[in-house]
C-alpha cells in the first residue's frame, strides 16, 4: 500500500469515526481540517525524505561518474609514462565505476519518477484540504439552515394540536365571561342603591332640557315673523293631546281671529 494509500485510509478511518459520533457538525468539520492538516503534515515530511533519497542519489551517480572520470585520466598518465599495466588496471576500475553509476542511475531515475508522484498527490492532497477549508462555511451554514428548519417544523408540529390556540380560546371565554359578571354586579348596584335614583332625576331633567329647546325654537320662530307674538298654550307647545303641529294650530286660530275683525259691526 502506497504512502497516500495509508494517509487515505487513515483520514477516512478518522472521519466515519467523527461522523459517526458527531454532535455538533461545526466542531466535527473543525475536528476534520485539522486532522487532515495533520495528516498533510507528515506527508509533506515522508515527501521531503523521499526528495532527499533522490538526491542522495543522484550525488552518487554523478561520484561514480567523476570516479570513472579520474580513471580514465590516470589510464591516459599510464599510458604517457609507458605503463600499459596500470592503464589497464585504470581502466577496468573506470569500467566499474561506469557500470556502478548506470545501474544507480537506472535506480535514481525509478526514484525520481516516484518522487514526482508523491508531489503531485501532495499538491493534490493539498489543494483538497483548501477546498474543504472552503467549503467548510457553506457546510455549517446550509447545517443551521437544516436545524433552524427542524425547530420550526417541530413547532409546528406541536401546534398542530391546537393546544396553544385552545388555551387562547379558554383564556377570551373566561374574559368575556368575566366581563359579563362585572356588567350584572354594576347592573345589581344600581338597582339596589341610591343610583338608581339619580339616574332616575337624570332622566327628568333630561326631559326638562328637551321642552325648553321647544320653548326656544316656538320663541325663534315668533321673532323671525313666521308665527304671531304671543305665548303659546303649554299643552300645544309641547305637542301634547293631540296629533297636529302646534305650530299649525297657532297658526291657523290667529287667522280665525282675524278674519272675524274684519266683519263690519
Amino acid at each position: 500500500m502506497g504512502l497516500f494509500d495509508r494517509l487515505s485510509s487513515l483520514i477516512k478511518s478518522n472521519i466515519n469515526d467523527l461522523i459517526s459520533s458527531a454532535e455538533n457538525p461545526e466542531k466535527m468539520l473543525n475536528q476534520i481540517l485539522i486532522d487532515m492538516r495533520s495528516q498533510l503534515a507528515k506527508a509533506k515530511q515522508q515527501v521531503a525524505a523521499a526528495i532527499a533519497d533522490e538526491r542522495r542519489l543522484r550525488d552518487q551517480v554523478d561520484g561514480e561518474y567523476k570516479e570513472g572520470q579520474e580513471w580514465e585520466r590516470r589510464a591516459m598518465l599510464a599510458v604517457q609514462e609507458g605503463r600499459d599495466d596500470l592503464a589497464k588496471q585504470a581502466l577496468l576500475r573506470q569500467n566499474e565505476h561506469g557500470t556502478h553509476a548506470q545501474q544507480l542511475e537506472a535506480t535514481w531515475n525509478a526514484h525520481q519518477a516516484e518522487t514526482e508522484k508523491l508531489k503531485n498527490s501532495l499538491r493534490d492532497l493539498n489543494d483538497k484540504i483548501e477546498e474543504a477549508k472552503r467549503k467548510k462555511n457553506l457546510l455549517i451554514a446550509r447545517q443551521k439552515r437544516a436545524e433552524a428548519q427542524k425547530h420550526i417544523q417541530e413547532t409546528m408540529s406541536s401546534m398542530s394540536e391546537k393546544s396553544a390556540f385552545e388555551a387562547f380560546e379558554r383564556m377570551e371565554a373566561k374574559i368575556e365571561d368575566n366581563e359579563r359578571r362585572m356588567l350584572a354586579n354594576a347592573e345589581i348596584d344600581e338597582e339596589f342603591t341610591g343610583d338608581r335614583l339619580n339616574k332616575d332625576f337624570k332622566v327628568l331633567e333630561k326631559g326638562a332640557v328637551a321642552t325648553s329647546a321647544d320653548q326656544q325654537l316656538i320663541a325663534l320662530k315668533q321673532k323671525m315673523g313666521m308665527l304671531p307674538a304671543g305665548p303659546p298654550s303649554p299643552s300645544k307647545a309641547l305637542g301634547t293631546g293631540n296629533n297636529s303641529h302646534p305650530d299649525e294650530e297657532t297658526v291657523n286660530a290667529d287667522i280665525e281671529d282675524a278674519g272675524g275683525d274684519k266683519k263690519p259691526a
